[in-house]
């Protein structure tokens, strides 16, 4: 009895240390948002957000590197695509450059989505995952509407009844 509960105690001192490296609930939600994006055909990275250089600086790195859930576009005919993007501000979308809005396919994305961005290889939305798997269908679905917009080829119809 008393060998059997040495025994255990060593297993178990032993294997204390591999604890420390159990993923945290929030941890195991970001990996199961991620891989939904991947299943959607988003990559993920971590980005600064896009906005002017001067007010970029004054954040702290834990405020402006978001995470980017981009897709990857079809290269440009001609003289390439603007780089542009978007953020929220005050209620509204402020561009980085011009007057005019975001396009409609990403526009009415909710408060969650902190910026929307376009260039030569992909869109896509910069947010801090804070909302539930229904964010990233949303965004996966918002994204394929602007690349279809952009690339100028008609959408795909759904095979769901």
């Amino acid at each position: 009895m008393k060998a059997t509960l040495l025994i255990l105690l060593v297993v178990g001192l032993a294997l204390a240390p591999l604890w420390h490296f159990r993923p945290s609930p929030r941890q195991r939600t970001q990996a199961a948002l991620r891989e939904r994006a991947a299943l959607a055909g988003l990559y993920v990275e971590f980005r600064d957000l896009p906005l002017p250089r001067p007010r970029r600086e004054r954040l702290p790195a834990s405020e402006r590197q978001v995470l980017y859930y981009g897709l990857r576009l079809p290269p440009s005919r001609g003289a390439g695509r603007r780089a542009r993007a978007w953020w929220r501000e005050q209620g509204g979308w402020r561009a980085s450059e011009g007057r005019d809005g975001p396009p409609a396919a990403v526009a009415s994305l909710p408060d969650w989505a902190l910026a929307v961005g376009i260039d030569e290889a992909s869109c896509g939305v910069y947010w801090q995952e804070a909302a539930g798997p229904e964010a990233v269908d949303a965004i996966a679905d918002a994204l394929t509407a602007w690349r279809d917009a952009v690339d100028g080829t008609p959408p795909v119809p759904s095979l769901d009844p």
